[in-house]
């Protein structure tokens, strides 16, 4: 079952990237991966690991939304630190395993900036993704999965909502509620399009930015009662809502049946992605969302989409990798927490 466009790691693509110190242990030492990724389905299933790792470096649906490119360049530089993480007695690499990453360069090689056909390769891109992710969680794992776009969402959603045979719940810090219209597969509108495909059932967005969602998404979300939104205005602005009370009731929306967690790294303050901002939430406030999502047992993913290293109009943040790992452990933490105390 080897997809042509999903490369497996084995310990020669990891061992590389190990910073080996005397009387330490990295945490790329103690991460498991596949010895036999022709039949990598198979194999998954008697895997111990509970999380699976699978990088998605793409930046199609970002330029399909008429975004700036350069999502691509988050996985390498979150993979080096990640690997490179202390293993000791506060994180627990055994029970991760590194899957591997998508390589579309058959389609990112093309370099056409013409809308409709960015469209037809994000579309491209569903149909990869989204059975490896079913395969994946009907091997009884959790997908932590570093992007690419956040057009992503769709076949996350897609391929968890395939494997347990239901419709899913969603819960997305985000400045943007990427509901716009079908007009073809982008980065804004992963979550419409799951909606109306019957593989998402309740959506409940937190930090929304109230000047840059457009008013048909507004309408959307005040008529729908399987969407639910928290404005950063309410929260920060007018102090309505406390972060950890909005946290909270972000998650008493979805967190009833098996739901996907979703941040787009554009809602933290001067991280380097296409939509960056200046207003936004903190990493810590962000580390303690993603915290509280992994405490609940009904979270079944971790999506962490629109990171840059390296965005194509020149800009560069080389610490992007490093934010993606802390925010990766925040989620991971929660989860431990909560298998401990047998949740």
């Amino acid at each position: 079952m080897l997809m042509p466009e999903l490369r497996i790691y084995t310990r020669d693509d990891i061992a590389p990237l190990v910073n080996k110190r005397s009387g330490e242990v990295k945490a790329g030492e103690r991460m498991g991966w596949l010895t036999s990724p022709d039949n990598w389905a198979d194999v998954l299933r008697n895997q111990p690991q509970q999380f699976v790792v699978l990088g998605i470096p793409e930046d199609i649906g970002v330029r399909a939304n008429g975004g700036i490119g350069g999502a691509h360049t988050a996985w390498p530089s979150f993979l080096k630190s990640f690997l490179n993480l202390q293993a000791n007695a506060f994180f627990r690499p055994e029970t991760i395993l590194l899957l591997g990453a998508f390589h579309f360069e058959n389609l990112m090689d093309a370099h056409t900036d013409d809308p409709e056909m960015l469209r037809q390769q994000c579309a491209q891109i569903d149909e990869a993704v989204f059975p490896v992710i079913a395969t994946i969680v009907a091997a009884g794992k959790i997908p932590v999965v570093i992007g690419g776009g956040h057009n992503n969402a769709f076949p996350l959603i897609k391929g968890c909502s395939r494997a347990l045979n239901r419709m899913i719940h969603a819960v997305n810090l985000d400045a943007h509620a990427d509901y716009r219209s079908r007009e073809g597969r982008h980065s804004g509108n992963g979550f419409r399009y799951a909606k109306a495909e019957n593989f998402l059932k309740r959506y409940s967005m937190l930090g929304l930015h109230e000047a840059y969602n457009n008013q048909h998404m507004i309408d959307e979300i005040q008529k729908n009662e399987d969407l639910s939104a928290i404005w950063w205005e309410d929260i920060f602005l007018r102090t309505q809502v406390s972060w950890a009370d909005a946290v909270q009731q972000a998650l008493s929306f979805v967190s009833s049946a098996p739901f996907g967690v979703e941040l787009d790294v554009d809602c933290i303050e001067n991280v380097l992605s296409s939509a960056m901002t200046p207003v936004g939430i903190s990493p810590q406030q962000a580390m303690t969302y993603l915290y509280a999502c992994g405490k609940h047992p009904n979270s079944v993913y971790l999506h962490l989409p629109e990171g840059v290293v390296q965005r194509r109009d020149g800009q560069m943040q080389p610490l992007t990798g490093k934010l993606l790992s802390y925010l990766v452990q925040a989620f991971l933490k929660g989860k431990w927490e909560a298998m401990a105390n047998g949740i």
